[in-house]
């Protein structure tokens, strides 16, 4: 894919492309250049013209297809970035091929994740597509070779991809990788109130901090999102006012660990949650994110009584990784097998029925054969219903990698004995015959199913009936599975309806605000629509007039400005050629 030119930058300021004639060489062209006698247009004619060609550069008229790999946060950044797209008047589109831009949000996690995106770039190429990269990837190691010539939008600069994109478009590389601050401090990330496409209308994604304070050494997400930022609490609260506003029913607290919300600006996670539940209306739930041990063991009372509370899901997420102290310390990961056995036991007895999901890695260097079988005893003793099993990969760059490796096949085996393990036993069985109150929010993949989720956040699939999708209802549950429960929606409960408004439709544009509306067409009240149903006169004087909202920091004047400069230096140019040959 030709590369146009290509930096690593804290604004875009690039933006002429190699192949772009420098001024001194217009003059020895200009012989070549001859007048061009305009025809005059039927009415037909000018209607057709409203229609861009398929090669057009015009911002705003192009087909954008997001991929996303990885976490929570990941997904809501993708979503973000799709909202503002599609509120520009880019059209998003599930269909590749089509598209004309593949904007690929990618995932640092594990060596898979990255091969993934790594071949999705080839087959972008390949295809002629244009490529925008977003993601933990570019942003931990933006200088790696596959991403040369390549346009990266940090993961602190998602309010900004609408200009990476138009820049990408007109044939340039651009790269905005820096952090977001104030007087000096570093922010959480981009607003919260910016423009967003659900991936489902009926789940809100809240980011309530970005980094955290840890050093893992396995760990490369840390290069990419870095230390801990967390949002103000008030921010937090109105995301959670707006997103119920337009039909969310179910709200899922993310970050690179919860549990250190706050650390960085005077407040705690149970703060923040205590505020969130005042806002939660009756037959909505709140699911929170993942916390590691050493950040909820001060916290241990508060959390019980909130997660009992009516609207948070009793249900915690916490990585024990190891249960060797030994592995733990080669990890630093600040805690001993000792702590996560306090907090689970201590939220087991406090919280009756609460689900504990956990972490585990097979295969960290150094672990010995000792070391795994302590791990294999806590999940025997534990049962953990849900359990995330991966083996080791060294990612490039961390102390981790440098360490003397075990052997693939043993990191191997033990990865199959852990996952033999966890599935010798069933944990929902006991529960067939209750009567549990759930929650729908989505269809199952196979299509056959709605899926809910009971108090713990345990999975239940009921009937396709429309009538119950983000209604919280009354099922008895006749079949249990290694990860599901199937009930029968009972006929004399009651139905709760979550949210006061109707949720928005699949693919609707959250958060377009009046201010937007009338910075976007200069008073004219307006929709995001697929870019084909905007005028394309409409769409040119919108893009030459439109400061983004969101961007109102001098983002979209400096691309103007350098513009405007540079026109100036090639018309002073031309005509100082003029002259000479005169």
């Amino acid at each position: 894919m030709p590369a146009a030119c290509e930096s690593v930058l804290e604004d875009i300021e690039d933006i002429v492309s190699a192949e772009d004639l420098k001024p001194h060489d217009r003059h020895f062209v200009r012989r070549n250049v001859f007048p061009k006698v305009r025809k005059r247009h039927s009415q037909k004619n000018a209607q057709a013209d409203d229609e861009p060609p398929s090669d057009s550069i015009i911002p705003g008229v192009q087909k954008i297809w997001i991929r996303t790999w990885g976490c929570s946060h990941n997904n809501s950044d993708g979503e973000y970035m799709a909202g503002q797209l599609a509120a520009y008047g880019y059209k998003i589109t599930d269909n590749s091929a089509e598209a004309d831009l593949w904007l690929l949000n990618s995932c640092t996690v594990k060596n898979p994740a990255e091969d993934h995106f790594r071949n999705s770039i080839k087959k972008a190429q390949e295809g002629k597509k244009k490529v925008v990269l977003a993601g933990c990837v570019p942003q931990a190691q933006p200088r790696q070779e596959y991403l040369k010539g390549l346009s990266i939008i940090g993961v602190q600069q998602i309010d900004r991809v609408v200009e990476v994109v138009e820049e990408t478009i007109k044939g340039h590389s651009v790269r905005l990788l820096g952090q977001k601050k104030d007087n000096g401090k570093r922010l959480g990330g981009a607003r919260l109130d910016l423009p967003k496409i659900r991936k489902n209308p009926l789940i809100e994604i809240i980011s309530i901090n970005t980094g955290c304070l840890n050093a893992c050494t396995y760990c490369k997400t840390k290069h990419a999102r870095g230390d801990l930022a967390s949002y103000p609490i008030e921010e937090l609260v109105d995301r959670a006012k707006q997103s119920f506003q337009e039909g969310v029913c179910e709200i899922w607290l993310t970050s690179e660990d919860t549990g250190a919300y706050g650390r960085d600006i005077g407040t705690d996670l149970p703060t923040l949650l205590w505020k969130l539940v005042e806002v939660i209306p009756e037959g909505a739930m709140l699911r929170l994110g993942m916390t590691n041990p050493p950040y909820i063991l001060e916290h241990l009372e508060e959390m019980a009584k909130i997660l009992n509370h009516p609207r948070v899901y009793a249900f915690l997420h916490i990585p024990v990784q190891s249960a060797s102290d030994s592995v733990l310390m080669d990890m630093k990961r600040e805690y001993c097998v000792a702590d996560f056995k306090q907090v689970v036991d201590f939220l087991k007895e406090k919280v009756p029925g609460i689900t504990i999901a956990t972490d585990i890695i097979c295969g960290f260097p150094g672990e010995t054969d000792e070391d795994f079988q302590e791990t294999m005893k806590l999940v025997e003793v534990y049962r953990f219903p849900s359990l995330f099993i991966n083996q080791f990969y060294p990612r490039p760059g961390t102390p981790a990698a440098k360490m003397p490796q075990v052997p693939a096949a043993v990191k191997k085996q033990r990865t199959k004995d852990l996952s033999q393990l966890f599935h010798s036993y069933n944990p929902y069985d006991h529960k067939v015959g209750e009567r549990q109150r759930v929650l729908v929010t989505e269809e199952s993949f196979d299509s056959n199913y709605y899926v809910a989720h009971n108090p713990f956040y345990e999975q239940v699939l009921v009937p396709k009936d429309p009538l119950l999708m983000g209604k919280m209802v009354e099922v008895n549950i006749y079949e249990a599975g290694k990860h599901f429960m199937k009930g029968q929606p009972v006929s004399d409960a009651r139905v709760h309806t979550a949210s006061i408004s109707r949720p928005l439709a699949k693919g609707e544009v959250s958060g377009l605000t009046e201010e937007f509306r009338r910075s976007a067409h200069n008073g004219t009240k307006w929709k995001a629509q697929p870019s084909a149903e905007i005028p394309v006169k409409t769409r040119l004087s919108s893009w030459m007039a439109l400061q983004l909202p969101w961007q109102q920091e001098g983002g979209g004047l400096k691309i103007l400005s350098v513009s405007l400069a540079l026109l100036a230096v090639l018309v002073m140019f031309y005509y100082r050629g003029m002259k000479t040959e005169l």
